[in-house]
Parts: C-alpha cells; sequence; structure tokens
C-alpha cells in the first residue's frame, strides 16, 4: 500500500472535509485530500456575470443542469453519468452529487443558522428520535468561530429558536426589500416574527475575499469569494499552510484494514485513467457527504468487519433524513406596477421567518413535533422563461400585464425537520455497480404523518400571511402532493449518526467511530436528528470542533 507523507486523509472537499483539511494543516499535520469530482476554480471558472437572456431557453433548467443554465455545479446533479443508484419499489428519492472540488459548497444557498438547545435536546423533550451527545454551549463557541471565518451576515434576533452570536461576530445583513418588508408587518399581525436571515455571504471583506456588491447570482458561483465556498477560503487557506495536498477525480472505493481490523488507508479509483490504488494514512476522515460515506463505510467488509466498517451497531446507512419541503406563493395587488429599482441583494431573501412555535408544542397545542422555517422569495428577479399562466391577449396588452406583475409576486419556502424512521434508510444494492465497479446505493424513503402534519400547518400559515398582504390564494394542496420528494432539498443526514452508545450509533460525540479509533467521519453523516436549519454551519463547526480534538489526540500519541 501506498504511504504519502501525510498523517491524516480525508475523503471529500466540500464544507466538512474543506473545514477538517484547513483546522488541521493550521495545527501542523499532513493532510492528503481525496475528491471524487473534478478539478474547480471559481476565480476563473464562474459564469457570474452572464444573464439568462444568454443561455439557451432562457437560462432554465434541465436534467443536465438542474438548477438553471450556469448553476456552479459542473458535473453534479440529481443523476451523474455512469453513476447510479437504485430505489426500492414505492421509493422515490432523489439524490445530490457536486463531484467537484468544494462539494455542494459551490451552489448551495448559504444560509447558515445555528442549531439550538430545542434541536441538540429534542428527545428529552418530545420523546422522538434521538439527542445529541453533548449541549448547545459546548458548540457555541465553536459557531463563534467558523462564523468568523466564513463570514455570516445577520443579527442577534433574540428569538429562542435563533442562539446568539458573540459581539462582533456577525456581519451587517442587507436592507429589507419592499416586498419583505410587507410580509413581516402581515406576519406580525399574526404573531409571527420575521428577522434578518443569517447567510454566509461577506458585506464586509476577509482578507483577500471581497464583499458581495450585490450583481450576480451566488449560484453561478463567485470569482471574489462573497460567498462562501470552500474552493475560495478553506482549500487555498490549508494550501497557504505547506500541508495540504490534493488530488482530484479519486473515487474512494473502500476503507482498508489490517487483519486486526485497525483502519490502515483507503482504496480509490483513479477516475482519468480508471486504475485502482491503495493508499495508507494513520487517520482516515470520511466527509464525503452523508449517503456517500455510508456507502464507502457498507463497502468496506473485512474478516473483521462483516457488515461494513465500523458497522458493529447495524446503523450505518440508517436514520436516513432529509428536510421537509413545500411552497406556497401568490400575487400581491399591492405590489403590482410598483416602481422599478435595483433590487437584487445578497441573491436570496434577506429576511425570513423562523420557528415560533416551541411555546405551543410546549403546551400541547400542536399536533406535529418539530418546527419549519419560512424561506421568502420575491423582488425583482432575472426574468425566467416563463410567463404565468393569468395573462391574457397578445402584443402591447399582454406585454403590459407582464410588466405589472413583475416584482408582485412572493413565495414561501417551507423547510421542516423530518424524524427518523425504520422505513427510511439507505443499504448497498446487491447487483447493481457503477462504472468504477463500486457497488451503489439503494435507498428506502417514507415521510410519516407527522411530517404530513407538519406541512399541512405550513401550508395553512403560509396562506393566512399571504391573504394577510391581500392575495387570493385559493384551495390549498394536500400534504401528500405538497410535500417534497426525499432527498429533494439536499439536505440528508443522519446515515452514520453520533450518540453515547456504541449499540446504538456509530461515532462518539468527536465523529470518531467506535470501531475504529482511527475512523472519523465529518459530514452530516453523524447527525443525531435534522433540525429544520440548513446543513452546512453545523457540519463545518463539528468538523474544526472535532478536527481540533483529533489533533489533540495525535499530539498525546493516541493516534
Amino acid at each position: 500500500m501506498a504511504k504519502f507523507d501525510h498523517k491524516v486523509l480525508v475523503v471529500g472537499s466540500g464544507a466538512g472535509g474543506a473545514m477538517a483539511a484547513y483546522t488541521l494543516a493550521k495545527l501542523g499535520h499532513k493532510v492528503l485530500m481525496l475528491e471524487a469530482g473534478r478539478d474547480y476554480n471559481p476565480k476563473t471558472e464562474s459564469p457570474m456575470f452572464k444573464r439568462n437572456s444568454e443561455a439557451p431557453l432562457m437560462g432554465a433548467g434541465n436534467k443536465d443542469k438542474n438548477f438553471g443554465f450556469y448553476d456552479a455545479t459542473v458535473d453534479g446533479g440529481w443523476q451523474v453519468p455512469n453513476e447510479p443508484y437504485t430505489e426500492a419499489e414505492g421509493t422515490d428519492f432523489y439524490w445530490w452529487r457536486a463531484r467537484m472540488l468544494g462539494g455542494r459548497t459551490n451552489h448551495w444557498g448559504r444560509y447558515s443558522l445555528r442549531f439550538s438547545e430545542h434541536d441538540f435536546k429534542a428527545k428529552s423533550r418530545d420523546g422522538h428520535g434521538a439527542d445529541w451527545p453533548f449541549e448547545y454551549q459546548d458548540l457555541a463557541p465553536w459557531y463563534d468561530k467558523t462564523e468568523a471565518i466564513v463570514g455570516v451576515c445577520g443579527t442577534n434576533t433574540g428569538l429562542d429558536d435563533m442562539p446568539p452570536s458573540s459581539e462582533g461576530i456577525l456581519q451587517p445583513p442587507p436592507k429589507p426589500r419592499v416586498p419583505e418588508l410587507l410580509v413581516a408587518a402581515a406576519a406580525k399581525k399574526l404573531g409571527i416574527p420575521a428577522v434578518p436571515m443569517h447567510r454566509a455571504v461577506l458585506t464586509r471583506p476577509i482578507d483577500d475575499r471581497m464583499a458581495c456588491f450585490y450583481a450576480t447570482p451566488c449560484g453561478h458561483g463567485c470569482s471574489i469569494g462573497a460567498a462562501f465556498q470552500t474552493t475560495t477560503s478553506l482549500i487555498p487557506m490549508a494550501k497557504k499552510t505547506g500541508n495540504l495536498e490534493v488530488i482530484t477525480d479519486a473515487m474512494v472505493k473502500s476503507v482498508s484494514v489490517d487483519d486486526n481490523g485497525k483502519v490502515t488507508g483507503v482504496t480509490y479509483v483513479d477516475k482519468k485513467t480508471a486504475t485502482e490504488h491503495a493508499i495508507g494514512a494513520d487517520v482516515v476522515i470520511l466527509a464525503a457527504s452523508a449517503c456517500e460515506s455510508a456507502r464507502i463505510m457498507l463497502n468496506s467488509k473485512s474478516a473483521a468487519h462483516p457488515n461494513g466498517v465500523a458497522n458493529s451497531s447495524g446503523q450505518v446507512g440508517r436514520n436516513l433524513m432529509d428536510s421537509t419541503g413545500a411552497w406556497l406563493g401568490a400575487q400581491i395587488p399591492a405590489l403590482k406596477g410598483r416602481p422599478r429599482y435595483n433590487e437584487d441583494g445578497h441573491t436570496a431573501n434577506h429576511l425570513f421567518i423562523p420557528w415560533w412555535g416551541h411555546k405551543a408544542q410546549a403546551q400541547g397545542e400542536l399536533s406535529f413535533p418539530r418546527g419549519y422555517h419560512f424561506e421568502i422569495s420575491s423582488g425583482f428577479g432575472q426574468p425566467g422563461s416563463g410567463v404565468s399562466g393569468d395573462k391574457q391577449g397578445y402584443g402591447p396588452a399582454l406585454k403590459q400585464q407582464v410588466r405589472d406583475a413583475y416584482g408582485s409576486y412572493v413565495g414561501f419556502a417551507l423547510r421542516g425537520e423530518m424524524l427518523p424512521n425504520k422505513d427510511t434508510y439507505m443499504e448497498i444494492d446487491p447487483e447493481v455497480k457503477d462504472k468504477w465497479g463500486i457497488p451503489v446505493a439503494k435507498f428506502h424513503f417514507k415521510w410519516s404523518d407527522r411530517e404530513l402534519k407538519q406541512i399541512e400547518h405550513g401550508l395553512q400559515t403560509a396562506k393566512a400571511i399571504l391573504e394577510t398582504m391581500g392575495a387570493k390564494v385559493g384551495t390549498l394542496p394536500s400534504p401528500e402532493k405538497a410535500i417534497s420528494k426525499g432527498g429533494e432539498i439536499i439536505h440528508e443526514v443522519g446515515t452514520t449518526r453520533m450518540g453515547s452508545s456504541p449499540k446504538e450509533s456509530v461515532t462518539n460525540q468527536w465523529g470518531q467511530t467506535w470501531d475504529c479509533d482511527n475512523l472519523f467521519v465529518m459530514d452530516a453523516g453523524v447527525f443525531a436528528s435534522n433540525p429544520h436549519k440548513n446543513c452546512t454551519l453545523t457540519i463545518m463547526t463539528l468538523a474544526m470542533r472535532n478536527s481540533t480534538w483529533l489533533s489533540e489526540q495525535i499530539a498525546k500519541g493516541a493516534l
């Protein structure tokens, strides 16, 4: 087995992998990073200044470019050529894979909300799912450190769903748009708060990363480094230490172990040459994404690990969760024909509606556990390829209707918490392999009645806010029709769950697998629950904290 001059081998270059590599490299450890996708440099490749009008079909998405022609994801998506996955009968699951340096951080929404004490110890209150093996206060200082490095804009709201950052950590948020102010006023009448979204977009420069100048869509990628992605921050920062080496197009096949079951490295396929390589390391960190890391572990069978490496609990692949999703929008009469001005901002919503129902749930007033939030879509965005169906006529009259409607729509995207259930998990397909000869993932997915009741409540709430703004909403869809497909929100977590017991979890609180002390997981697979908040900030925070602990173990000679 080839052995590089590296102490730690990291699989994956996204949020978890890049933060782990940066933290360890900065602490003086030699790190080798393997990325299954191709190299990518947003400073030279980003189409950030391209307009929809310059693209085919006005930039609309298709099966090759799910989020539009200029989306920053180059070779990945819901379907990746030569890399299939399968679904059990009755399952409709979407698995997003970026397959490029930087992973999903190249195209993510950059919403950066802290998990709270409610999120880490939810089972203790309602009896569902699993608690995390630490308290919010254990992670709070690491959230500060992560927000400071990443660059997160927002404010301390004082709300119980949004723990505060320390003084001076958050950058100033952009001003709310006119439609968002209207939403805030309508929501306030219903006793619901609307506050600045916390987002990983710079409003003040950090080092060589410029502040956002509110001119281009973040989803195109950001050559100036304002919109956070590891390819313009953590990876080049780690390389500057002289301690990081990166190999792209390296598809990890399995984790290698010796006769005693101790991890010795990994086997990977060079996708450019289709050749297989074995490489050694003292410590292996899997951060390939929740389901990809679980796939690698389940495919790593040996005499010592007959069910896959570090899987004595049988929990690898189990406890799969995604965020719930639903959408409701309408035209707001007061916004029709309003004066045009630059309302771009930092692309996404400047205000959002966090979960406000903790007290109501504690008093037994709601029919579902956990919570959701609303992301607001509004404003004068780039025109797309379609004209909504309520327009009539042709010529000047039709054009005037389109002009009057421009900027008059408000939409609410619900993102909510899913609880684990026995019918939702991933395993290895016994028959299907990808182009590289690696057995593929097979998904089982099912929403429970808890999620459907949550969606029903969310749709009713969104309708109430829209109608308070004067909109005509009409009949709501059923929760079964409104809820997103499994995996569609791209927040899949939980497949290598952390915990306090080796019998019920895969890793301890540090991401260290119970069965193999030199194998760590540092992606969302370790999440013990899937709070309604977006995952990435917590992935990075855990990776920084756990890599620092790992460094201490190396210094002690324990690893």
